[in-house]
């Protein structure tokens, strides 16, 4: 061949070596072994495993609209080499409303940290949530810490209904508040405790922001003592929020949404909602556990 020739087909090479560069490269041997675990399928571009895992087995309209897989029902988990060694795990998994729970105390047991839950449609059904994770590790160990939440995908069965029944007398909001640690008020058959975070000082152009104006957590309570259930809200900083997870999780509390209602704010402060069902005493003291893990990561702010 012509030297121009093999100059011309180099140059080439080059030029579209230079136009595609996140095009699939050869998977490293932690990586393959990662697939394997996890036995799903994955591409390794741009220096980033991506392993896929799409809700194929969902058939979801939004509005009425059919919609595809990759309209935005793909669900992933990346892994990427670290500075220092070791990968970080990233992902995105899409999830029923009965699978969220079970998946985020899987996530919680091995090790994962859980950084945001919310919704991405309205009207969508199915409704699916989307729950984001985050970790460090050598690949092999981080497969094996998400694996058993990825394996509760597609077969947690959704919970029965359990209406309750007429309430015969009102909730013993005295011992509640004994449980809690904090007086709460009552609006017809609800009580509802509002603690707020003023250990964090934060302002917004001088103004205070305080339990007033949103920053604070509270716990409502309706039903009986005996058969109750309880919904609210935790204003935590980021090194508060899986102890938090773990704690109401452990205590058989749902985590309904995790996200901001601010921004801007210093320091950054996120919101998780949720909800419970049983005996009011049980309820009040998973609150409280709550509320206990808040403040231990106020200092290094």
């Amino acid at each position: 061949m012509p030297r121009f020739a093999k100059s011309a087909l180099l140059a080439l090479g080059a030029c579209c070596l230079w136009a595609n560069p996140s095009r699939a490269q050869e998977t490293p041997a932690d990586y393959q072994e990662v697939l394997k675990t996890l036995d799903k399928k994955g591409d390794f571009k741009a220096g980033v495993l991506k392993v896929n895992i799409p809700r194929s087995d969902l058939k979801i309209t939004v509005l009425g609209v059919a919609t595809p897989t990759p309209f935005g029902f793909g669900g992933w988990v990346a892994l990427s080499k670290a500075s220092g060694g070791g990968d970080v795990m990233m992902g995105d998994l899409v999830l029923l409303q009965e699978e969220v729970n079970p998946v985020l105390s899987a996530l919680l047991e091995h090790g994962v940290e859980v950084t945001a839950l919310h919704n991405h449609f309205f009207w969508d059904d199915p409704h699916v949530y989307y729950m984001h994770v985050h970790a460090m590790g050598k690949a092999a160990d981080l497969a094996q810490s998400v694996k058993p939440a990825l394996d509760l995908i597609g077969h947690v069965k959704p919970p029965a209904p359990a209406p309750m029944e007429p309430l015969a007398k009102p909730l013993d909001t005295a011992s509640i508040a004994k449980i809690v640690g904090h007086e709460g008020e009552t609006s017809g058959q609800v009580y509802k405790i509002t603690v707020g975070r003023d250990d964090l000082g934060m302002k917004d152009h001088g103004a205070a922001i305080n339990a007033r104006m949103g920053l604070n957590t509270w716990a409502a309570f309706y039903g009986s003592d005996a058969d109750a259930v309880v919904a609210g809200d935790v204003a935590m900083l980021e090194g508060e929020l899986n102890p938090v997870l773990k704690t109401l999780r452990h205590d058989g509390i749902d985590v309904v949404a995790i996200h901001h209602h601010m921004t801007g704010e210093q320091p950054m402060v996120i919101f998780l909602h949720y909800w419970g069902r049983g005996p009011a005493e049980k309820l009040a003291t998973a609150f409280r556990a709550a509320l206990g893990e808040l403040g231990k990561g106020a200092a290094a702010h």
